[in-house]
């Protein structure tokens, strides 16, 4: 349980905090990008099965590789990719989190 309450609150509560806490102006949108980074989970649907409590996504899945993560993190670095790498190096910390606890 505390496995599936970290690894879904870092997906969902940690970027509505980022959202609330650092972009005031626009948290609304900022919030709905940094959530929209789950959208990298899309890689799953290659996996048999499709989905496994038991399996580490790091360097499993495609999104999920190591290259993948480097080009997430070299994102945060031009102002304008900035907010939609910080949505996938989140959503990467979260699997990692999840991964650590397993």
């Amino acid at each position: 349980m505390l496995r599936f309450c970290v690894h879904y609150g870092i997906h969902f509560l940690v970027p509505i905090a980022i959202g609330l806490l650092f972009y005031k102006k626009q948290r609304f949108t900022v919030i709905a990008i940094l959530l929209a980074g789950i959208i990298i989970d899309i890689d799953h649907v290659f996996a048999d099965p499709l989905f496994d409590p038991n399996r580490c996504s790091i360097n499993f899945h495609p999104l999920h590789t190591y290259w993948a993560i480097a080009l997430y993190v070299a994102m945060l670095i031009p102002k304008k990719t900035r907010i939609f790498g910080l949505a996938l190096v989140i959503h990467i910390a979260a699997d990692i989190t999840d991964c650590l606890l397993m």
